[in-house]
């Protein structure tokens, strides 16, 4: 199958590792990767924040970019960016009377998909021949399983892995409080979010904490390094391509 890999600026300016980890995954499974060098931001954080015009331009940039693309599937290591490409597009589209967008994205939308989903649903693969020797727990980030629900993708991805010892965690569907901007525009209460999730992640006494969005485990991560809780933040892409001893 031929894939083209959607970074995100997040994945792209911050945890390379993460996309590094998408492409070797998808090509040791026998897949041919692209990496469109042109693609840039999705603009989740512009649409949050009010700015809908720049918004609507990133849309128009991510479909120039993707739609020329001749592949069969597009897949990004990320749950809120794909979720923003689903869930809001389309509106983005329509309120600018853009008919032409609406057709395109109506063709590429389907084609879009976060890893643990594409794995599960559309390669129909829970066993990706990874070894991971961790304690890990895996938190569930609010836009895989609100807006696209990943369901049980995810940790039956885990649960396949040769060496983890996957332990479940407390009140997993509570937000951890990054949210995008929220974290800055509601730094206390973001902060007292992460408070209960860094609680409910240390009762696990996990090594690892894994989930499908870096956005939320540079939230996670940089809690757990200021308390100094031994607990590392690791993209579940990272783990699924994992295959001897970190």
């Amino acid at each position: 199958m031929r894939i083209a890999l959607f970074a995100t600026c997040v994945g792209d300016t911050l945890f390379p590792r993460a996309g590094i980890a998408t492409v070797a995954l998808l090509e040791r499974l026998g897949h041919e990767v692209s990496f469109p060098e042109a693609q840039t931001c999705c603009g989740q954080m512009h649409l949050n924040s009010g700015y809908e015009p720049p918004a609507l331009r990133l849309a128009r940039k991510f479909v120039d970019v993707f739609a020329t693309e001749e592949v069969d599937a597009i897949v990004a290591p990320s749950g809120s960016c794909v979720a923003m490409v689903r869930d809001q597009y389309a509106g983005l589209a329509q309120r600018a009377g853009d008919a032409g967008l609406r057709a395109t994205l109506a063709e590429l939308v389907p084609r879009v998909f976060e890893l643990s989903e594409f794995l599960v649903t559309e390669l129909g693969i829970v066993d990706v021949g990874a070894y991971y020797p961790h304690r890990v727990t895996y938190h569930p980030t609010c836009h895989s399983l609100r807006l696209l629900r990943v369901g049980d993708a995810p940790l039956r991805l885990l649960a396949e892995v040769r060496g983890l010892e996957l332990v479940p965690l407390p009140e997993a569907e509570s937000c951890c409080g990054f949210g995008g901007t929220f974290a800055i525009k509601n730094a206390d209460v973001s902060a007292a979010m992460l408070t209960d999730k860094m609680r409910a992640i240390l009762d696990t006494g996990a090594e690892v904490c894994t989930a499908v969005d870096s956005s939320c485990l540079m939230h996670i991560g940089g809690g757990l390094r200021r308390e100094r809780a031994g607990v590392k933040a690791v993209h579940l892409a990272e783990i699924l391509a994992s295959t001897e001893i970190a």
